[in-house]
């Protein structure tokens, strides 16, 4: 339990040296790896559930040749697509916002260290230093963020297309024989 404090207590340390941006960052990375995280429980708990009950209803149809037939079908591609992409924007918003974040941090503390050089000028290091480190961590902290987060996304984005792409070849089977194609 310790141990778990003082992680803790460092995390703090670090937000606290890249002064206020960086709780933003902390936030927005918090409610990113949310969405994350209900994405990939969509995609790989429910989904397969709709799924399979949009094939079975597609099986269990008469009529898979009519024009109508065909819409319903389409409709029911469109609203799978719908659902598999709900949020995406959204963490794509997210994602583009950390860089913007870290250039604000970065902006700020060149601020404190121009503010440092007109109040004391360039002959004291460690308040120049502590301006620069203010200006550096939210930079990078955006950017980690956003690099982390892209990866995820663009990993969510292509099992995202696979499974619209598996829908349609399972619904446009006209003997259905493949269930599970991967």
């Amino acid at each position: 339990m310790i141990g778990l404090f003082e992680q803790l207590h460092l995390v703090e340390l670090f937000i606290d040296s890249g002064g206020p941006v960086l709780w933003w960052i902390a936030v927005l990375l918090m409610v990113l790896w949310a969405l994350i995280i209900e994405r990939l429980y969509y995609l790989l708990v429910l989904f397969p559930g709709y799924r399979k009950s949009v094939t079975a209803a597609w099986i269990n149809r008469e009529d898979k040749q009519s024009w109508c037939a065909l819409q319903i079908r389409q409709t029911w591609l469109a609203q799978a697509e719908m659902k598999l992409k709900q949020n995406m924007a959204f963490l794509n918003a997210l994602i583009k916002m950390f860089p913007l974040l870290g250039l604000l941090g970065t902006v700020s503390g060149m601020v404190q260290v121009f503010d440092v050089v007109a109040v004391y000028g360039t002959g004291n290091p460690r308040l120049l230093a502590s301006g620069i480190s203010l200006a550096t961590i939210p930079t990078m902290a955006g950017l980690v963020c956003a690099l982390s987060g892209l990866f995820i996304y663009s990993r969510l984005e292509s099992r995202r297309k696979v499974l619209l792409l598996n829908l349609a070849l399972e619904l446009a089977n006209d003997n259905n024989c493949k269930e599970n194609i991967r």
